[in-house]
């Protein structure tokens, strides 16, 4: 089977054609096909590309224009942004958990000709009394809204226009924008060409064992898919054509059990945070987890107190946890594969999985370095990690001078704080504006989350020259004093916890913390001169 193209707007059309191909199973409906059901074969998904170029085409878009797609999660988001490459548009998927005035300045910085949106985002718009509908010709995606949506045009007033002929941009020219999680402030809004994307998606296009999907496998994913993670996911798994593709778009515990009870899975993607989230269902449920042989996390640190309970549920004799190290300008930097022995015994003895492994040979260099300077550190020392490939982003868009700000020379400064070992293996230790001095946030974390039974989240925020104060969520009562002195027994000096439960959280769309909010929330009442480092972010 040949490598499928680099251009997205040939992807689905590349698929159909194929000996073997896919199938894909939906936790429901595409937004875009409402009344198609949850199941779709190659020629339906390229039938449906086609068609979204047609009402894209039809609402004003043209090539070398920029469409924005602003809706709830879901793989339709990647359907789209194939629409749009196709007639030489470039889409900007954007999920609509992010707040309102987050969209509103994200949507000023595109300036988009045309703006799919769900009605359900509009709605949370107009009562935040943020307006997002000025910005290119507003379609809704999903029907007719109540006050915030009246009189817009629809992607049922368009549907059976007539398919545009196709119009491909260079290969060198933008050909995606997705954006970061915004942990800290509004998201960046990150541009890709069909080169670059590539260039991130070769190491998934190599028959790597264990990890490449082969004909007998079903593979589930619940990320974002407003992520470029996405774009990559989709290429790589339409090229090995496994049996089945899961779509769980929601990624509630109750939501994914009733996929995981139609299709049984033999390999699992999804955040860090998302897993976390399951481990009740995994606890109740192990057999829906009896088929998989290999699990794979992205976009943030994975803890082994949480993998464990999952490769304890697999039945198969042998079953590896992929650990990614990457982020949305650059694509995959690292990764590591972690065995059930190796996690068991690292949950056990209060260890981490901080170890990403040695940057991927022929992709991507990478190295710790001073910020200031960019020269190399000591192996063992730790510093910030710089990045050099051809599959960094070629611009943030409405940000220039930010996205030129984050290089050093050649060197991209990825914002991330860890060290390599004297095997040339990356260890991360730290977001840079998430630091704690003298040590590491995520791995007391880690050993945190081991010691608390009944912990489903803790995050540790510095406060400068003072103690951390770790905030805590448990599915269970909150831990007394004596409790506390026990669970800390033997670790570095922390303050009192604080209590959250785990829905209270405010998180982006990939589910991670918003550490800077949450920081704001805690310590409402107490003062916080904490200066944050927040140059490489």
């Amino acid at each position: 089977m040949k490598k499928p193209p680099k251009n997205l707007g040939l992807l689905f059309d590349w698929h159909a054609g194929q000996s073997r191909t896919t199938k894909l199973i939906l936790d429901r409906p595409f937004d875009i096909a409402p009344a198609a059901g949850t199941d779709y074969d190659a020629a339906a998904l390229a039938g449906l590309v086609r068609e979204a170029s047609a009402w894209l085409y039809a609402a004003g878009a043209r090539k070398g224009d920029r469409i924005a797609v602003v809706k709830r999660n879901h793989f339709d988001m990647i359907l789209l942004a194939a629409a749009a490459a196709r007639i030489g548009a470039t889409a900007a998927t954007v999920s609509g958990a992010n707040y309102p005035e987050h969209l509103a300045e994200m949507l000023r910085r595109l300036d988009p000709s045309v703006t799919l949106i769900g009605s359900e985002v509009l709605e949370r718009a107009e009562r935040a009394g943020a307006d997002l509908t000025p910005y290119g010709r507003t379609v809704l995606i999903d029907g007719p809204a109540a006050d915030p949506g009246a009189g817009l045009l629809t992607i049922d007033d368009l549907r059976g226009s007539a398919t545009p002929d196709l119009d491909l941009r260079a290969d060198t020219d933008l050909m995606m924008i997705t954006h970061t999680s915004g942990t800290t402030n509004t998201p960046k809004l990150v541009a890709h060409t069909a080169d670059s994307c590539r260039a991130g998606t070769r190491l998934e296009l190599l028959p790597m064992p264990i990890a490449v999907n082969g004909p007998k496998d079903v593979a589930l994913s619940s990320i974002s898919f407003a992520h470029s993670r996405a774009y990559a996911w989709a290429m790589a798994q339409l090229r090995w054509a496994p049996q089945a593709l899961v779509i769980a778009s929601s990624h509630e515990a109750d939501d994914v059990e009733r996929v995981l009870d139609r299709a049984r899975p033999t390999t699992i993607e999804a955040t860090p945070n998302v897993f976390q989230c399951w481990v009740p269902l995994v606890r109740r449920r192990p057999e829906l987890f009896a088929r998989v042989r290999y699990y794979m996390n992205t976009f943030d640190l994975m803890h082994p107190s949480i993998a464990r309970p999952f490769v304890e549920a697999s039945r198969r004799r042998f079953v590896l946890w992929g650990h990614s190290w990457g982020q949305s300008e650059v694509g995959p930097m690292a990764g590591f594969g972690y065995t059930r022995g190796q996690i068991k015994r690292r949950a056990a003895a209060g260890g981490n999985m901080n170890m990403m492994g040695n940057p991927w040979p022929g992709l991507v260099s990478v190295k710790a370095a001073d910020p200031e300077t960019g020269a190399p550190v000591k192996r063992g020392e730790v510093g910030v990690l710089f990045a050099k490939g051809d599959s960094i982003c070629v611009d943030y868009v409405g940000e220039s001078d930010r996205y030129a700000e984050k290089w050093k020379g050649s060197w991209w400064n990825t914002g991330d704080v860890g060290y390599k070992d004297a095997l040339g293996r990356i260890h991360f230790v730290d977001r840079a504006v998430d630091a704690i001095p003298g040590g590491s946030a995520t791995e007391l974390e880690s050993e945190l989350l081991d010691r608390i039974a009944n912990a489903v989240e803790v995050i540790v925020l510095t406060r400068g020259d003072r103690k951390p104060v770790p905030v805590v969520s448990l599915d269970g009562p909150d831990l007394g004093e004596e409790e506390w002195a026990e669970v800390t027994r033997g670790l570095p000096p922390l303050e009192a916890p604080v209590f959250i439960p785990w829905h209270r959280l405010p998180r982006t769309s990939t589910w991670k913390v918003r550490r800077k909010e949450l920081r704001e929330t805690v310590f409402a009442e107490s003062p916080d001169d904490t200066v944050l480092e927040e140059r490489f972010t």
